[in-house]
């Protein structure tokens, strides 16, 4: 293999595919991560992942993209960048980042962020590509730069990043070239603007109670982006498709038409257009998104036939418009912003055309049809000129004269001027379509009074306007193609679009007179130009005139019973419909109206003046400039100007201040003529103030360029500054980070020389001391405070930056002044200690617990500063000497807090300090117990909130041993202390580790551990601090037992005496012992009480009573807890206590922490718990863990696995019966307690195969006992086990209906399971399998000695039939209706069994079981029991099994 060659160019690369090393010189890389190149060999690159320097390797060459590099020379040191421009650099560095929280957030379920996060980086993304691309002109790059900027600083903010700084160029900011109130102002206005974007953002999102965003409600002008993915239906012939927004309330259109043609092949007439059909309807307002309803049509207009079903064939007529179908969608919601949909893609956008196209440019762009709305937005920007006149086919009714069917009426429209020339392309049919010469309205078959409602838009320049006129012919459409051509025009009717004043006409509805005539005529302007166009009440007397003298008019007649009716609205940013209004716009055409004009101007309707505002604006200005020389019409046009300004203020047209700004900005030299005039008005200056304020800032802002004059205006500014500062006695909190930044910048500009300079003006000793004690008391006090926003990160490291130098500087000076023992200041040096760990602790330079970007950031700019303080204590601690003593124990917290940073050169270096203060201890007094307590005690309160690890044990322990390996006498008391240490680390570090898991049991565990340790050393103060952890612990699990016996402990601590109690906890008050013990005595019995634990709740209570009784002679406590007392025991004889289960779990492998590894414990089940449920619960735990099936002991290679093995099994506790109720006849009641409490001893069983086994009987195998404790083995022959089995199963059956008796509540299935399962031999088998192995001729001659025991197992049998009888019985007294049959099964098979075992065993018959209503002697009583259940007496009275001696 050839050898490794230094790399020149190949320095740096992104990683494209994940590698994943396969040796162990190879380095492991992930897509996205970055690594630089040190050296390559034949197609391989070795070096490091930029993110963990640390580790090096190689890896294939072709898993890396290159990038060009610019390598810097730092002395010996070369810093390698990309060579990419700065903002793709920022925008990659970002990406990764926020790619790595992005992933968390979908790990953690936080869809919603996850989501947003998503899009933010999408749209990076496409702006990096743009960046990269390199096509941009430079206008489009500025305005790219901002957006990509403005992203970051937003993301960085939701994300809880730090704040980036910026120049006017949107570049960072390097705090090496700037000074520190410039870096403060950049920050400042930095969060000012992402602030206001985030508002921007999340008016986006938040909906008002309407629906509507802020954002939305904010904007004067939206629009609706709608993307027409495609159109189905079988039709076979040419269609179109108008497709418009329609108020469904108000039954009218709200836009024009968007029109697309689609051809009979089922795609669009222009195969270009296809995927390409994209729509804006634009100029939409608010009131437009108020309304209650919107919705969007598309009306289907087929183009062909007649009639479909006529065969395609040349007879038939084609080209006709027939309707054909309506689609209909309600989208007030997707338009108010609250959804979008699909098929037909739709976005609301807010802005008007020009915004969108700017903000959305991958939505809308040039190819995109604007469909404009049917009248104006409710602000008209300056240069958005506008002359469109849409007309709606509105209705007819049409006579069929002598046709014996009704007229299939066709409305052909032109548009013409005063000779009859058509005006070419002036028809538009709808946005998205070409215009036309004239319009062919649809066809309705044979309808006598058709409804088209077909609204199309005439376009018609300016200067043409009085000259043009409307035309519309009525013709007759066959759908035979012979016919069809042979049929003319048969009426025709017109309107003109300017009346006569000058004025447009009036937007609403009109009825049209219709003329019939000659067809050639009725296309002959001088037949009826000169005619009225509209209808009027005296229509038939024209009517009838007009056929008189139809001669004279060109022979044109009024159609009487025809009628036809449009409507139009228009939109004109240059006609007026009023007459007063285009007065004053065209003053110059009669001047002696002028003045009329002027007044009349307030009565004109505000919105048509605001339509106007430009116009209105010229024409008053020009009115006051050309009468210059009079005053005239001065106070006229002020009044004007006045009014027009006053209707903008008003809030209907507030929108209109933006076109009055333009406007002035426009025209403003004109315009300041008379500004001062109108400033006078309270309405003119909220308007115009402002905006005046803004130009006017702009202009002094280039007064004093110069540099003396910079200078003198900054003095001058600041002596005010400081003048206005002196009046206040206090600095207020929003002015603190100011103070501290000037401040800090004042620090930065100083060097050694302002520094020794500054001491020397110091005149005395005690004023220098007095200056340095409260110098590092303030840098405390601001590292501690958190002067600046915590995502300021910039400037708080400059802020570092800076005191750290301080720090240092002021350290010399204490080394020259203060060191020696007759300057030596202890409270000064204690602060200096003080402030450096502050400072080196403080949150902001911890870099463990940054992003690994933000580290690497850090590092290359300010380095670690922890290092370069933690190496100054280092030294300033060895300087010292004697006076070392002075500071123990009290600097042992802080420097061990130091010694925990997790950085590996800093431990390497303070460690060995703790070696040094024991030798200065051991020197001074013999020993080093101050310090050993302080360690020990500091050590918990570091651990658990977060510090230290297991680097830190080993580092500690290696360390102080390494050191006292020099001081032989001291050795073994190190060592001593090392394990103490250690051991406290190891049981704090699992502690801590668990803390945070699920696993109640687990956090137990391992806070007993900690308490037991401090026990054991002696140290009382934690271990109560943890027995009150544990009792929490259980309080949380409802385990009120163990939290009664934890703060026993507790009490067991403390004296029924007057001494007053150490205060242990940040809770408890002065009090003394007996106070105390009392206060915990009620306590623990309340807990007791409450885990049905009345016998040890009594015996606290006998001991409280004989203290009130003998001690205190406190009778009325005495009789409270003597009723207490009796109300126990009442509960132990009267409240059920269900018998909980015992579980054996074993923790196998090194998979689990050291506190469980390889152990078994025994833990005690709730009431009713199962063991599945338990085992289930427990296995959830630790999901990875392997279920062992086995009671026995696992062998080595499961105990030695790096897996996690878990055995679970059912355990019996062994009855361990008290002396004092030895020999006597004790109740169950009282006996059942100690069966599952006081345990020590716990047995569980399982089978061994010995000799002959018969498969068809289990019964027939030997079984053995494992007590665990000492595990012990018990082998038992199979005959005693199944009399054991007999006699524990007639017990079950008995207490079950002792239970049952007591309590009506219990549910009823279990006593059901259990019957059944006896009763029901197809469930358990019965006792069937005992007859068939014992009960045998065979037996009885191999086994001569077993015939008592025989008799003894027949005997227990027997018995079981009374029992089951009276259980029986008892069922059915509670069984439900729906559980009847079963009951009614239960009884039958009951009723089989006992004649069955009543023939072959005897009768038994069985007293009355409830002692408390039962009439005989207790002790007869306990004497059927043991008979019932037993196979010896116990010693009082209740049966046991015996045991082996352990």
């Amino acid at each position: 293999m050839a050898p490794w060659t230094k790399t020149v160019s190949q320095r740096y690369g992104v990683v494209k595919w994940n590698f994943v090393a396969k040796a162990e010189k190879q380095l492991s890389l992930a897509i996205g991560d970055t690594v630089h190149i040190q050296e390559s060999c034949e197609g391989w690159f070795k070096g490091y992942v930029i993110k963990d320097k640390e580790k090096k390797g190689a890896f294939p060459a072709s898993f890396i993209e290159l990038k060009e590099v610019i390598v810097e020379k730092r002395g010996d040191e070369e810093i390698i960048t990309s060579a990419e421009m700065p903002l793709v650099k920022e925008v990659t560095t970002t990406l990764r980042e926020w790619g790595s929280i992005w992933k968390q957030l979908y790990v953690s379920s936080k869809k919603e962020r996850f989501s947003q996060v998503q899009r933010l980086m999408w749209d990076l993304m496409e702006w990096r590509s743009q960046l990269l691309s390199g096509t941009l002109p430079s206008d489009e790059f500025k305005e790219l730069n901002k957006k990509v900027t403005s992203k970051i600083d937003y993301g960085n903010k939701i994300l809880e990043l730090d704040v980036v700084v910026r120049d006017t160029d949107g570049n960072i900011l390097d705090p090496e070239h700037a000074s520190v109130i410039s870096l403060f102002r950049a920050h400042e206005d930095a969060t000012a603007k992402i602030t206001e974007r985030i508002k921007e953002e999340q008016s986006n999102v938040q909906m008002d109670h309407s629906g509507v965003s802020a954002r939305i409600q904010s904007s004067p002008t939206h629009s609706l982006y709608v993307f027409v993915r495609n159109f189905v239906c079988r039709i076979g012939e040419d269609s179109e498709l108008f497709m418009s927004l329609y108020d469904p309330n108000k039954q009218t259109n709200i836009s024009e038409n968007y029109l697309v043609r689609w051809g009979d092949k089922g795609l669009p007439k222009d195969i270009e257009m296809l995927n390409s059909l994209k729509v804006v309807f634009t100029d939409l307002g608010n009131k437009d998104l108020g309304r209650e309803k919107i919705y969007l049509i598309c009306q289907i207009v087929r183009v062909g036939r007649m009639d479909m079903k006529d065969a395609n064939h040349k007879k038939w007529t084609t080209g006709l418009r027939r309707p054909f179908g309506v689609a209909v969608m309600d989208i007030s919601d997707i338009i108010k912003g609250k959804t979008e949909c699909l098929w037909v893609t739709m976005k609301a956008l807010v802005g008007d055309i020009v915004q969108i196209r700017k903000e959305y440019p991958h939505l809308v762009d040039r190819s995109t049809v604007v469909a404009r709305k049917l009248g104006f937005p409710e602000i008209i920007m300056p240069g958005d000129i506008r002359n469109d006149i849409y007309l709606t086919l509105h209705s007819g009714d049409f006579d069929k004269y002598n046709k014996t069917t009704q007229k299939n009426v066709e409305v052909i429209m032109l548009v013409c001027d005063e000779e009859g020339k058509v005006v070419p392309n002036s028809i538009c049919l709808g946005a998205g379509d070409q215009p036309v010469n004239e319009y062919r309205s649809v066809i309705y078959y044979q309808i006598k009074q058709p409804r088209w409602m077909e609204t199309i838009k005439v376009a018609i320049p300016l200067e043409e306007m009085p000259r043009i006129h409307l035309r519309f012919m009525f013709r007759h459409r066959s759908s035979q193609e012979s016919k069809d051509k042979s049929e003319k025009n048969f009426a025709m009717a017109f309107v003109r679009l300017m009346k006569e004043d000058g004025t447009v006409m009036r937007d609403g509805i009109h009825e049209l007179t219709v003329f019939k005539g000659d067809s050639k005529r009725m296309e002959d302007v001088s037949s009826y130009l000169s005619l009225p166009s509209g209808r009027s009440h005296s229509d038939s007397h024209k009517g009838g005139t007009l056929m008189r003298s139809s001669s004279s008019v060109g022979g044109l007649s009024v159609n009487s019973r025809d009628t036809f009716i449009i409507s139009t609205l228009v939109c004109s940013t240059k006609l007026t419909q009023n007459v007063g209004l285009l007065g004053l716009l065209k003053w110059r055409t009669r001047p002696e109206m002028l003045k009329q004009n002027l007044q009349e101007l307030k009565l004109i309707d505000g919105e048509e003046v605001v339509k106007f505002l430009q116009d209105t604006l010229d024409a008053l200005f020009n009115i006051m400039m050309e009468h210059s020389q009079t005053d005239d019409y001065d106070i006229l046009v002020f009044d004007a100007l006045i009014y027009i300004i006053g209707l903008i203020a008003d809030r209907k047209f507030q929108h209109f201040n933006t076109v009055l700004e333009a406007y002035i900005k426009q025209h403003f030299s004109a315009t300041l003529y008379i500004l001062h005039v109108m400033m006078f008005s309270p309405d003119c200056r909220d308007i115009l103030l402002p905006m005046m304020l803004r130009e006017l800032s702009g202009a002094l802002a280039v007064v004093g360029e110069g540099h003396q004059d910079e200078k003198r205006n900054s003095v001058e500014l600041l002596n005010n500054i400081l003048e206005v500062l002196s009046r206040n006695d206090v600095v207020r909190a929003n002015q603190r980070s100011r103070v501290v930044a000037c401040m800090t910048a004042i620090l930065s500009q100083m060097d050694d020389r302002h520094y020794s300079r500054y001491i020397e003006t110091f005149s005395g000793t005690t004023d220098l001391v007095d200056f340095l004690m409260e110098t590092f008391l303030l840098f405390k006090d601001l590292i501690g405070k958190h002067v600046y926003p915590s995502d300021w990160v910039t400037m708080i490291m400059v802020q570092n930056r800076v005191f750290l130098r301080a720090i240092n500087t002021y350290a010399d000076t204490m080394n020259h002044k203060f060191l020696d023992n007759n300057n030596f200041e202890v409270q000064l040096w204690n602060n200096y200690f003080h402030l450096a760990v502050a400072f080196i602790t403080q949150e902001s330079l911890q870099l463990q617990h940054f992003s690994p970007t933000k580290r690497c950031k850090i590092l290359a700019k300010y380095g670690d500063m922890r290092r370069l303080i933690g190496f100054a204590i280092r030294d300033m601690w060895y300087k010292l000497g004697k006076n070392k003593i002075c500071f123990i124990p009290g600097m042992v917290g802080p420097i061990l807090e130091m010694t925990l940073i997790p950085e590996e050169e800093l431990r390497r270096a303070t460690i060995p300090i703790f070696f040094d203060m024991m030798q200065c201890e051991e020197n001074h007094s013999g020993h080093f117990k101050k310090f050993e307590n302080e360690i020990i005690l500091k050590l918990d309160h570091e651990v658990e909130g977060g510090g230290g690890d297991e680097r830190y044990m080993e580092l500690l322990q290696s360390i102080l041993l390494e050191c006292a390996q020099g001081r032989p006498q001291l050795l073994t008391e190190v060592q001593h202390f090392v394990n103490l240490v250690t051991g406290l680390l190891e049981r704090l570090l699992d502690y801590r580790s668990v803390m945070s898991e699920d696993s109640r049991n687990n956090r137990m565990s391992c806070t007993v551990n900690l308490l037991n340790f401090y026990k054991d050393i002696n140290r009382e103060g934690m271990y109560i601090r943890y027995l009150y952890k544990l009792r929490d612990l259980h309080l949380d699990g409802e385990n009120y037992t163990e939290a009664a016996y934890t703060l026993l402990l507790h009490s067991k601590l403390l004296k029924w005496s007057e001494e007053q109690c150490t205060l242990q906890l940040d809770y408890q008050t002065l009090q003394s012992q007996r106070q105390l013990k009392e206060s915990l005595y009620d306590t623990i019995i309340s807990y007791f009480d409450k885990g049905k634990m009345w016998e040890e709740a009594i015996t606290l209570c006998k001991e409280l009573a004989d203290q009130f009784e003998m001690e205190v002679f406190d009778y009325e406590l005495l009789g409270q807890k003597l009723n207490q007392q009796a109300k126990f025991y009442e509960s132990i004889m009267k409240i059920l206590r269900p018998k909980p289960d015992y579980f054996a779990v074993g923790y196998y492998g090194s998979g689990f922490p050291q506190f469980l590894r390889n152990k078994v414990f025994i833990h005690r089940g709730k009431e009713y718990e199962r063991r599945e449920d338990f085992q289930s619960q427990l296995m959830s735990q630790f999901p990875s863990a392997v279920r062992l099936n086995i009671t026995t002991m696992p062998g080595d290679d499961i105990k030695n696995s790096n897996m996690q093995y878990i055995q679970c099994f059912t355990v019996q506790p062994v009855l361990e019966i008290p002396p004092r109720l030895k020999n006597k006849p004790v109740p169950d009641q009282i006996i059942n307690f100690y069966k599952s409490n006081y345990v020590q001893r716990f047995q569980y069983s399982r089978p061994i195969r010995r000799g002959k086994v018969d498969p068809d009987n289990e019964f027939a195998v030997s079984h053995n006992t494992t007590l665990i404790s000492q595990r012990s083995l018990l082998f038992i022959n199979p005959l005693e086990n199944a009399i054991e089995t007999m006699g524990q199963t007639n017990e079950k059956i008995l207490t079950m209906i002792n239970q049952y008796q007591c309590e009506d509540t219990l549910p009823i299935n279990p006593l059901s399971m259990l019957l059944n399962g006896i009763v029901d031999p197809a469930v358990m088998g019965g006792f069937a399998k005992y007859e068939k192995a014992f009960f045998t001729d065979e037996y009885m001659q191999e086994h001569p000695d077993d015939r008592d025991k025989l008799m003894r197992l027949k005997d227990l049998i027997a018995w079981q039939i009374p029992l089951l009888g009276r259980g029986i019985s008892l069922h059915g007294k509670r069984v439900t209706d729906d559980l009847r049959p079963f009951h009614e099964r239960m009884e039958e098979c009951f009723k089989q069994l006992k004649k069955k075992v009543e023939k072959e065993y005897g009768v038994r018959d069985l007293p009355d079981m409830d002692e408390r209503r039962s009439t005989r002697p207790r002790s007869m009583l306990r004497s059927v029991r043991q008979s019932i259940c037993s196979l010896a007496g116990s010693e009082c009275g209740t049966p046991t099994k015996t045991h082996p001696d352990r």
